[in-house]
């Protein structure tokens, strides 16, 4: 994807999106560690996306820089939790980024990604009619059902982070 724009850049140079970049290499690294899909699957990278989503719209003068702290992890994990209405959420924060950040390659990277997480649909076991937390859930992996891409990303990502608490 070509940026809109070269502002912010030496010599007239391309924009690059290192905050995307970032947010993307985080991503990618939490979910390697979970061992939760293959790398490469349609489900890795629809996790690996919607995650990546997550961190950058979470992201503030403490996570830009790349550094992990106990509060960017519980903040990422609230926003990936089965209650939150994250695409809610996603759709809020990339139109303030856009009121105040037009030209970013990192907002049209945040964009098109969101565009891709809702335009793909992967075939997925349902878990829309999923008991309430005090019932055992029981799925039927037999059910499968269309969903867009970030319906199955964000269960993924909110597992990996889960399995990088317990772990780290």
């Amino acid at each position: 994807m070509l940026p809109e724009s070269t502002n912010g850049t030496s010599g007239g140079g391309l924009a690059v999106p290192m905050a995307w970049l970032r947010a993307e290499f985080t991503a990618d690294d939490l979910l390697r560690a979970g061992c939760l899909v293959p790398p490469g699957t349609l489900e890795y990278r629809a996790g690996r996306q919607t995650l990546a989503l997550t961190i950058h719209l979470c992201a503030d003068a403490d996570t830009s820089s790349g550094a992990w702290t106990a509060g960017s992890i519980d903040e990422w994990m609230s926003r990936t939790a089965y209650d939150h209405p994250w695409p809610q959420w996603v759709r809020e924060r990339l139109a303030a980024r856009g009121r105040t950040d037009r030209e970013s390659p990192d907002l049209a990277m945040a964009r098109e990604t969101w565009r891709l997480l809702e335009a793909t649909q992967v075939r997925a076991a349902d878990l829309c009619g999923l008991p309430s937390a005090g019932a055992t859930p029981t799925v039927d992996e037999s059910d499968q059902v269309w969903l867009p891409a970030w319906k199955l990303g964000l269960p993924l990502g909110h597992l990996a982070l889960h399995l990088y608490g317990a772990g780290g």
